[in-house]
């Protein structure tokens, strides 16, 4: 999408009241504007392919199919490419985020995040960044360090060159591009074309996915 267009919002989530409320809350924003609302995962699937939206705000817990479940069929399938997941989550569910960036999702934020703050996350998605919660991202490390992925990490790392290891290590700490160039000590131009470079050698779909990768292959390790 570019900085014009208007980011199209699909709310999930089986609380009517809660949905409801997100709801209003996008459609008061201007440049935002909500295209459907689902209490279930079978329901954001068949809105998802009929609304079109740039960013889906999903729920975890709900009847029929499941937030993480109806996560990972919308990310892939390649007819819904340009749809981004946002997940919105509590404390209680944390233990589900692993699972939930697996399964594709651009980030997650708690429910209980500022009006604000959900707004920002909804436009830094759409623009095709990741968003990684600060106040759970340690939670969500030890995660990523008691469940290794089984492929060999010698192997998927084995597609990229040395800078762009390095890259993907800056990424996996949470970097942005600058933050990245200043590390590296390279321009920020050139540290974006790395990151794309590295997103289509490991076939990932945005920066929350290298961020598992990152972490599964051992490249980035709690307090490393």
């Amino acid at each position: 999408m570019t900085d014009t267009d208007e980011i199209r919002v699909l709310v999930v989530d089986d609380q009517e009241l809660v949905r409801r409320g997100f709801a209003a809350l996008v459609d008061a924003e201007p440049g935002m504007r909500v295209v459907g609302q689902a209490a279930t995962g079978t329901e954001a699937i068949d809105l998802a392919f009929t609304s079109r939206p740039h960013v889906v705000l999903m729920d975890i817990r709900m009847p029929e199919l499941d937030g993480i479940a109806a996560t990972g069929r919308i990310t892939a399938d390649e007819r819904l490419h340009d749809v981004r997941v946002l997940v919105l989550t509590t404390f209680d569910l944390d233990q589900y985020v692993y699972d939930a960036l697996r399964a594709g999702a651009s980030g997650f934020l708690l429910k209980d995040t500022a009006p604000q703050q959900l707004l920002d996350a909804i436009r830094t998605i759409a623009a095709g960044d990741a968003l990684l919660a600060p106040a759970i991202t340690r939670r969500l490390i030890g995660e990523f360090a008691s469940r290794p992925d089984p492929a060999d990490a010698a192997d998927r790392l084995d597609p990229l060159t040395e800078r762009e290891r390095d890259v993907l290590t800056e990424i996996g700490r949470g970097a942005n591009n600058v933050e990245i160039a200043e590390a590296l000590h390279i321009s920020p131009l050139t540290a974006k074309t790395h990151v794309s470079r590295i997103l289509t050698k490991l076939d990932a779909r945005d920066r929350a996915q290298l961020v598992v990768v990152a972490y599964e292959t051992g490249l980035v390790t709690p307090g490393g």
